[in-house]
């Protein structure tokens, strides 16, 4: 689209007004980035997306992004291989813990609303890549701001440990003498801190009294700031501390960007995904602020806006209008004074298919179409330039010039005050002909004049038809209502009398004026007249039918719960029925049993085995079935869970697809995955069909010992309960993923975890061989495992 039409009709300060509800660089960049579309499926996806918006902003409130910064400048830096600093890590991190968050949230957003009307949000989702522990490790190692937690590594917790105990220990020493009887030589009893040292403000004349180093003066030398001879070996401890505290972040530092580096296409995808999902919601909330509809997209370009407002006009001060154009006719001719509002009417036809074009709500009642345009051009506003000596006329010609070689039947064409700055005759005769050049080349055109001569032309010609701005002629004031098929009056010698101006003056006026003109005038405030009988009673009709849809939707409400009542009466009446049934089986049993133990005492069977069987089945018949209610969530959810040998699952915690072998308790299950047999708790099964996944918000799951594994585990400095966890998990993961082999890094320390690892070997039925690794390959700090 020529930007010149963006901005003529201000589509920036629409982009601006949605700026507000954006919280990550992501979606500032895609909002920086929006453009109306020509393409017919790219704008119906656009208007899809902001639909499932609408969808999640009705359902959940929006959906829960964080506020993002732009990680693309960190993910450049690791490529070249930077370290990160504590800030950017945490703004990597915050990316990743929101992604992970919203892939709960659909999960869950699934689970409740099975049939919600989201078109596309739950396929995009999809494409969002979660690394579990890498957001557990930047999590539990940097917080938000970037600060390194004590958690970040058992080093430096204890390194902080002792840097608080030697703080403490010194702030007791100098309290002896901010407190104590040497206060007396301080200029304040106060501690403060000189080249990241421990001093306290000492009068210069006792500058000897306490013995230590000075390290700073006040402004007049009266002050000296000594660190005591007392502390100065804990202020050497503490500085060691410090220093060894800056190199151990520095690895963390390090560790965790060789952490992230091998993910920063998942990442970058994370934080585009994640971006988009907070441009839909802004365009959601607007929406939903502005009362704004989602149009249908017409492939003819019948464009039928039902009370249309400006967005940029307060929307309880705009007037709305009905504009329809391309079915009925291709050129609208709006006539009238000036101020009536001729000009936002164009302004607001063209703005709103711009808006919807980029894929945005617009501020329509429902049941609105919009076309599909390739260009629009508009020629609204004074553009006259004193440096380029260029007159109005000049250079509204000069504008319609260059989009005359332009249009196509693809095109619409806004133009206000056609023909105007120039001789009014030669004016309305340049009208006519430039809109029949339009008219000509298939091109829907809306143009504003105040030339009586185009009211004859907008009836005459094929395809067009007159418009006019309703005006007040009790108050003299436009009501900025769009009149479509009455041109306007020209309201000139009525304004003049009301306003004071002598009959005498009026009535001459009235006969030097064509007497075909005053009959036009006539007839078209007759047509007015007539025109505000029918919209009243187009109006109460209108009230009629809502009084009555209102009726209707109450009878029916009340109807359902008629239904729902009688439903539960049966519901209930057959609860009871069970009841007397249950209590004349136990009656029943009971005699059919001493009618046994007397048929034994007497020997005789006068009543066989059998007739007492049917005679039981017969009341067995007797007890209801209730009907399982019409809850589709609960049928969703139960048929999810009900598992039979040789179903296919999906197995949630290793993202694997499975068979279900046999029955292993109570709510487990022996799962065939790949060449593995696994226990698998219900709870973390799903049961999918054998041709395709089923249709669910879940996100690729992609872990360091899960999805990309690699034919490496380094154990190094994990603890020995952790090491074996993850070795156990490892072999699994590699197994699924098809090595014949792998390595173990596990050190060669004291031995305890190469130890627990070789013993953990020997029980695992799926291992063939294990061994030390050539010496130049670790020796005996790394195993060498191959599968059978």
């Amino acid at each position: 689209m020529n930007s010149k039409v963006l901005t003529t009709l201000e589509y920036q300060q629409v982009k601006q007004q949605l700026t507000p509800y954006l919280v990550s660089a992501a979606g500032q960049k895609e909002l920086a980035e929006l453009q109306p579309m020509s393409d017919l499926d790219r704008v119906q996806v656009a208007l899809d997306e902001t639909n499932d918006g609408a969808e999640v902003y009705r359902l959940k409130g929006g959906i829960p992004i964080a506020r993002l910064a732009d990680i693309a400048p960190h993910m450049k830096r690791l490529a070249i291989g930077a370290t990160l600093n504590g800030s950017e890590l945490g703004q990597v991190g915050r990316v990743l813990k929101t992604t992970r968050a919203i892939t709960r949230f659909f999960d869950d957003l699934l689970a409740d609303s099975p049939e919600n009307g989201i078109r596309h949000l739950f396929d995009e989702v999809q494409e969002l890549v979660t690394l579990p522990e890498v957001t557990k490790r930047l999590a539990t190692a940097i917080e938000g701001d970037g600060h390194i937690t004590d958690e970040a590594s058992p080093e430096l917790s204890s390194i902080r440990s002792h840097i608080s105990k030697t703080e403490g220990e010194i702030r007791a020493k100098m309290e002896h003498y901010t407190r104590g009887k040497d206060a007396k030589y301080l200029s304040d009893p106060i501690i403060t801190i000189r080249n990241d040292r421990y001093v306290i403000p000492v009068k210069a004349e006792n500058r000897s009294r306490f013995g230590g180093i000075v390290h700073d003066q006040s402004a007049s030398g009266q002050t000296l700031f000594i660190e005591p001879q007392a502390v100065m070996a804990l202020n050497d401890r503490l500085r060691q501390n410090q220093v060894a505290e800056k190199q151990e972040e520095q690895r963390i530092l390090e560790e965790l960007s060789n952490l992230i580096s091998p993910y920063q296409d998942e990442i970058l995808q994370n934080a585009a995904i994640l971006g988009h999902f907070d441009f839909i919601n802004a365009k959601a909330r607007y929406a939903h602020d502005m009362k704004a509809t989602e149009p249908t997209v017409s492939v003819k370009n019948e464009v039928y806006l039902r009370q249309a407002r400006h967005p940029l006009i307060d929307q309880k001060k705009v007037v709305a209008n009905d504009i329809t154009l391309g079915t009925d006719y291709q050129a609208i001719v709006i006539t009238g004074p000036n101020t009536g509002g001729k000009t936002i009417t164009l302004k607001t036809l063209g703005l709103l298919q711009l808006m919807g074009q980029s894929g945005l709500f617009i501020p329509v009642d429902e049941g609105s179409r919009i076309g599909i345009y390739d260009e629009i051009f508009a020629d609204i506003g004074d553009e006259q330039s004193i440096e380029q000596n260029l007159s109005t006329f000049s250079s509204h010609m000069e504008n319609i010039e260059s989009f005359l070689a332009q249009i196509n039947d693809r095109s619409l064409v806004l133009v206000d005050e056609l023909g105007a700055g120039t001789d009014p005759q030669e004016g309305a005769a340049l009208a006519i002909a430039i809109l029949d050049a339009i008219g000509a080349k298939n091109t829907q055109v809306v143009a504003t004049t105040h030339y009586p001569e185009l009211k004859a032309y907008g009836f005459n010609r094929p395809d067009t038809i007159n418009a006019s701005m309703e005006f007040d002629e009790a108050t003299l004031k436009p009501t900025y209502r769009l009149l479509v098929g009455i041109p306007g009056r020209s309201n000139a010698l009525d304004i003049a009398q009301r306003l004071g101006i002598p009959k005498t003056i009026v009535d001459q006026a009235r006969s030097l004026t064509d007497s075909d003109s005053q009959d036009l005038n006539a007839m078209i405030a007759d047509l007015v007249a007539k025109r505000k009988q029918v919209e009243d009673e187009q109006l109460q009709l209108a009230t009629d039918l809502t009084d009555a849809d209102q009726l209707h939707k109450q009878l029916k409400s009340e109807f359902n719960a008629y239904q729902q009542r009688k439903d539960q009466l049966i519901e209930d009446a057959k609860v009871q029925a069970n009841e007397i049934v249950e209590k004349s089986k136990t009656k029943a049993d009971a005699i059919i049993s001493d009618l046994r133990k007397k048929q034994l005492a007497s020997g005789t069977t006068n009543i066989k085995e059998n007739e007492l069987i049917d005679a039981k089945g017969a009341l067995n018949a007797l007890e209801q079935q209730p009907k399982l209610k019409k809850n589709r969530i609960l049928r969703h959810e139960k048929a999810k869970q009900d598992f039979h040998k040789g179903d296919d699952v999906l197995v949630k915690s290793y993202g694997q697809r499975g068979v279900l072998v046999q029955k292993m308790g109570q709510h487990e299950w022996e799962v065939q995955l790949g060449i593995l047999k696994m226990k698998i708790q219900e709870a973390d099964m799903e049961k999918v069909t054998a041709e395709a996944e089923p249709k669910r918000a879940r996100a690729t799951i992609q872990s360091a010992n899960a999805s990309h594994v690699s034919p490496n585990l380094d154990l190094r400095g994990v603890r020995y309960e952790d090491a074996m966890t993850q070795v156990d998990r490892y072999i699994d993961a590699a197994l699924l993923a098809g090595y014949p082999a792998v390595t173990i890094v596990h050190g060669k320390g004291t031995g305890a975890l190469r130890e627990g690892i070789t013993d953990y070997l020997k029980t695992n039925r799926q291992v063939k061989s294990f061994h030390f690794a050539a010496p130049n390959h670790g020796g005996n700090g790394a195993t060498e495992v191959s599968f059978k």
